[in-house]
């Protein structure tokens, strides 16, 4: 059986870090890509041989038909996770249209042009699967991140339009909304706030944050048969946080 090979943007911590290691440890050859040279080969090296680290800034979009190329080179690309993505807490009246553009340009052009290249590397060698990464800002209203609630916004439904239009090809294309889920970065936010934190916890049912872990098992089950018969959806992976009240 052929070795499935994966591409994980962002892949060098957090979210993208654990559903690359998830991968990795059942087998999966993953691309890590990661603009931080020795950010990305550290965690390559800390996930195992499965994990080759690619250095590449995707805003560079037009270097990026000639990077899927080269990894295709030597077989099929059978997964894509969208992972990398920025983010800009600013009041709505501070924001520039540069600040919006940046966002954009990273979340969603990015986003665009690597899964239309590898869909083209999919589409030759019968199919495969695709995993956007959403977020609670596209699920319901939050302040001050209004460029990055667009940004997520759009990959939602370009989750379903492109389910549509690439059933034909074999090309499954899903979506995993997190919610607020346990990493450096989201620890350091909520312990800074404490009254962001409780508003958090109080709107979640499960009432704790989640693992990465959980972010990488939905994942996984949407890059394998498991999920076969699933494409265009939106998974909520949030302890019931989008429904909470």
């Amino acid at each position: 059986m052929n070795t499935k090979r994966a591409i994980v943007t962002g892949g060098n911590s957090g979210l993208g870090f654990a559903t690359a290691k998830k991968f990795c440890d059942n087998g999966i050859k993953t691309f890590i890509i990661g603009r931080t040279k020795e950010k990305t080969e550290d965690a390559c090296a800390e996930i195992g041989p499965n994990a080759i680290p690619v250095i590449f800034d995707l805003n560079n979009l037009d270097a990026i038909p000639a990077m899927i190329t080269d990894l295709a080179k030597d077989g099929n690309i059978d997964i894509l996770v969208n992972n990398a993505g920025i983010n800009l807490k600013k009041d709505f009246l501070e924001v520039t249209d540069a600040d919006f553009e940046s966002i954009i340009h990273t979340n969603v052009k990015s986003v665009f042009a690597v899964s239309r290249e590898v869909v083209k590397v999919m589409k030759n060698n019968g199919g495969g699967s695709i995993i956007n990464i959403s977020s609670m800002a596209s699920q319901y209203g939050i302040p001050r991140v209004i460029a990055y609630s667009a940004s997520k916004g759009a990959i939602e439904i370009m989750t379903r339009a492109m389910a549509v239009e690439l059933a034909q090809f074999g090309v499954r294309v899903n979506c995993i909304a997190p919610g607020f889920i346990k990493t450096k970065m989201s620890a350091k936010a909520l312990d800074s706030d404490p009254e962001r934190k409780n508003k958090v916890l109080g709107r979640t049912p499960m009432g704790t944050l989640g693992e990465p872990d959980d972010i990488a098992d939905a994942a996984y089950y949407f890059a394998t048969s498991e999920s076969k018969y699933v494409t265009g959806t939106v998974l909520p992976v949030d302890g019931g946080n989008s429904i909470g009240f």
